[in-house]
């Protein structure tokens, strides 16, 4: 069920680049061709390819009488000519990451690569880039995982199964006080996961929950939070909880 592929040619060839300069190659090279479009030529030496272009904007080929292939992108252009080839073919591809654990759906191996992904039947998960994947299972089989909001929550790496959301929610929802007004700030969902005061949008109030653990309070009387960069107050636009203060 994976939707790209990578193209590849192999044989003798002529290439032809252009753009600021004019540069013209002729041997036994293999041409890949990557889902994003980028086109990489490759001889026998060494790791770099002779010719390259990086996301073309447009990839054509043509089967008759042979095989060509033109990409091109803004000013430039990338043109192979096969005077004998020894093959062509289109293969399944992937992002390459992390196996991190096996999929309940198909039993095929998990990566972590951006999202989590199942490399057989291509089911995907959703991960906060913070998170961290634990040893241990969810009782439906899939990993756990960490992320840090307040507190360390370990949470199903089905968000389904149990939701980060969720998880906040009943740890912080009304624990805090806006400081804008009377009202309570609740957790919610506006794009990111926010703290918003209950009052919108009579007040419109609200902080970014940040990746980290909760270290006592900052000057200004929010929470403090001790993250991966510091310390740092639950407004992001507050400077003060990074500096030392008498323990209350």
């Amino acid at each position: 069920m994976l939707e790209d592929t990578i193209r590849v040619l192999a044989g003798d060839c002529t290439v032809l680049f252009e753009g600021a300069d004019r540069t013209e190659y002729r041997g036994r090279v293999t041409t890949v061709v990557k889902p994003d479009n980028t086109v990489l030529v490759h001889d026998v030496d060494g790791y770099q390819p002779v010719a390259w272009l990086t996301r073309a904007d447009s990839v054509a080929s043509d089967h008759s009488g042979g095989f060509s292939l033109v990409a091109q992108k803004d000013d430039q252009l990338l043109r192979i000519v096969t005077h004998e080839s020894d093959g062509f073919s289109n293969y399944h591809a992937s992002p390459a990451g992390n196996p991190i654990g096996t999929c309940r759906t198909c039993d095929g191996t998990l990566i972590r690569a951006g999202d989590v992904r199942c490399l057989d039947c291509g089911v995907r998960y959703a991960i906060p880039d913070d998170a961290t994947v634990r040893e241990e299972s969810c009782d439906c089989g899939l990993p756990r995982i960490r992320a840090e909001r307040g507190l360390a929550f370990d949470i199903c790496l089905d968000r389904d199964c149990e939701s980060l959301d969720d998880a906040v929610r009943e740890a912080f929802d009304r624990e805090w006080e806006c400081p804008e007004c009377d009202g309570d700030l609740r957790i919610l969902r506006r794009g990111g996961l926010i703290a918003g005061c209950e009052r919108y949008p009579t007040c419109e109030t609200g902080f970014v929950v940040p990746t980290g653990v909760l270290d006592g309070r900052c000057p200004c009387g929010l929470p403090a939070f001790d993250t991966g960069s510091g310390r740092r107050c639950l407004d992001a636009g507050c400077d003060r909880a990074a500096r030392p203060t008498v323990a209350e």
